[in-house]
């Protein structure tokens, strides 16, 4: 499922970074590598606070997408 999905407070697991060579690079930048964890913390308008690699990052519904846990 998209992590747009993921319900808050659970741990996930990444299981594919999905979108365009450039969209997957600046994903995988930020920490979100199939393999990895995630964890929604909040959701303001469908966009979304994340917990990945011990930091928070604020990431839109369109990136969300692309990321299948």
């Amino acid at each position: 499922m998209p992590l747009v999905l993921a319900p808050a407070g659970q741990a996930q697991m990444i299981k594919k970074i999905g979108g365009q060579p450039e969209v997957r690079r600046h994903l995988e930048e930020l920490g979100f590598v199939p393999g990895g964890y995630v964890t929604v913390i909040s959701e303001i308008g469908g966009n979304l606070i994340v917990n990945v690699k011990e930091s928070r990052i604020a990431v839109d519904k369109k990136l969300a997408q692309k990321v299948m846990v």
